[in-house]
């Protein structure tokens, strides 16, 4: 049967939709190409899935009326739905909020409406984000933490999707997953992230901007961990229980670690050799001070063990970002 994911061009939708090839299955990618962030990066990730015999790419908005229920009626066999499309970025939502509203929230509607018309769908797994636990003080964060204080309106969408996921698990028993990822990094990583952002600074001998005067953690995840736990939870639909408990449910994924900022400055110092200029800068609008995932749910159901260290990743990811940048 055939997966169906959104945001395929993106960074954890191209490499889940890679390791979905890799163990045979049919992958129908989705993604407007939107230009928040290098459209040649996405069209190169894109590229590498389409040398799959059983990958397709189809170019939609989410957020149009029917676009994506149609495409859903026309592609036969789909039994598998992985929404991982989104707006991303916490202080982009400060300056363009209608962004949001569109991209997490309509598009969000638009698929689970195409799932609720879909005949024989197995299970609907979404992206949900750390950034839902807001003002929260408790860590690590739980997944039974309550999460009524969102500083973005980013968080906020976010949080909304889980509410309108539960929802339509609730009305249409369809098995539903939300996953909370954790700071994902790693190779063909998004160019707003801080592993992005800081390498290319100190390449270029700029400095880095380090917010909260550097006093900052946050639960660094590694993309090749990231990967395992979505497949497994995509593996394992939760099963249909008793009206007051619908088929739904929520992981945290994330590596378990609250790393201090200036420990991952100092990790990429020593991948790239090169000493970084920093540049202290109060708090952002929108932003906290610590993310730190407690996984013991996800390691529990889905057999969830990150283990790549802060060092190994950074290292991985600025081996990637020089080749990437020599071959263009």
């Amino acid at each position: 049967m055939t997966v169906l994911v959104t945001g395929a061009a993106g960074f954890i939708g191209y490499h889940v939709s890679a390791a979905l090839l890799a163990r045979g299955e049919r992958v129908v990618g989705v993604d407007n190409l939107n230009p928040y962030y290098s459209v040649p990066l996405k069209r190169a990730r894109l590229k590498r899935l389409q040398a799959h015999r059983h990958f397709t790419f189809h170019r939609l908005d989410l957020a149009a009326t029917g676009r994506i229920g149609a495409l859903t009626k026309r592609v036969r066999g789909i039994d598998r739905v992985v929404h991982l499309a989104a707006q991303a970025g916490v202080r982009y939502s400060l300056d363009h909020p209608r962004a949001y509203v569109a991209s997490n929230l309509v598009a969000q509607l638009e698929v689970m409406e195409a799932c609720r018309a879909l005949k024989g769908l197995k299970h609907f797994v979404y992206a949900s984000s750390s950034s839902v636990y807001g003002g929260n003080t408790k860590l690590p964060f739980a997944e039974d933490d309550r999460v009524e204080t969102p500083q973005s309106l980013y968080a906020a969408t976010k949080r909304a999707d889980e509410l309108m996921a539960y929802c339509y698990a609730h009305l249409y028993r369809i098995p539903t997953t939300g996953l909370r990822f954790f700071t994902v990094y790693g190779p063909w990583g998004r160019p707003d992230m801080a592993a992005w952002l800081f390498v290319e600074a100190i390449e270029r001998g700029k400095p880095i901007k380090l917010f909260n005067d550097g006093r900052m953690r946050r639960d660094f995840t590694y993309i090749d961990d990231i990967v395992p736990g979505v497949i497994a939870a995509l593996d394992r639909p939760p099963a249909d229980g008793e009206p007051g408990a619908p088929p739904h449910r929520i992981y945290n994924l994330g590596n378990n670690r609250a790393e201090d900022l200036g420990n991952f400055v100092a990790a990429l110092e020593a991948a790239l050799g090169k000493t970084a200029k920093r540049q202290n800068l109060p708090m952002q609008k929108g932003d906290v001070p610590a993310t730190y995932a407690d996984i013991a749910a996800a390691r529990r159901d889905l057999g969830f063990a990150p283990r790549t260290t802060i060092d190994d990743g950074l290292r991985r990811f600025v081996d990637w970002y020089r080749d990437y940048h020599k071959r263009r």
